[in-house]
């Protein structure tokens, strides 16, 4: 699951949000807050690291390294717009586990390259966070890029409960959501549901 307090009143929602999820069976959790200043998304980042603990979930941080390192955070997440993925492993060696957002086969296998552990892929549908990405990718291009990878894919944009047996046949590791979650009336139902559909 992908965090927007934006879907939110309050940074207290979110964390509410994140605890039903996680109690609903999440596996791991990405902090990603853009544009929160560092000293905040820190003090946010400690509050997910004790609640992704008391679940036995893993906890990624958007972009930011330094405060994956400093809160103890399972790994990091990269964007094209980040430190390249072969500079990051440079500096946080194994002390982090290095995700990277991918849209081609270009830019999934020059991840791979650079060290990242998994990847995510998309947008495979529309979605209204995806949209400056262009055109969804589509599942036939999930799929023909999952027989070309050796490290993990995770699928990314528009997936709902209703599209999770597609990702599961087309190879893919796992599904990354934001509003299919978080927006639900009830969270940790939800997660329970799209834990159930994925065989997890």
């Amino acid at each position: 699951m992908i965090t927007d307090r934006k879907l939110f009143t309050h940074h207290s929602s979110l964390i509410t949000a994140v605890k039903k999820a996680l109690q609903g069976g999440i596996r791991a959790v990405q902090l990603r807050e853009k544009d929160m200043g560092t000293r905040d998304l820190l003090q946010l980042a400690y509050k997910m690291r004790n609640l992704t603990e008391e679940h036995d979930a893993k906890l990624f941080i958007n972009d930011r390294f330094d405060i994956a390192l400093a809160v103890g955070a399972d790994g990091v997440h990269l964007t094209r717009n980040s430190i390249p993925v072969s500079k990051v492993r440079e500096t946080v060696k194994k002390r982090l586990l290095i995700g990277v957002s991918t849209h081609s086969l270009k830019e999934a296998r020059d991840a791979e390259r650079g060290g990242a552990d998994f990847i995510t892929f998309g947008p495979v549908y529309r979605t209204p966070s995806k949209l400056a990405y262009g055109k969804p990718v589509g599942i036939d291009a999930l799929k023909q890029l999952n027989r070309k990878m050796k490290v993990p894919v995770f699928a990314i944009g528009g997936i709902n409960g209703s599209r999770i047996k597609d990702i599961r046949e087309s190879g893919a590791h796992g599904a990354a959501m934001i509003r299919e979650v978080l927006a639900s009336d009830n969270i940790k139902r939800k997660s329970q549901e799209l834990i159930n559909l994925s065989g997890a």
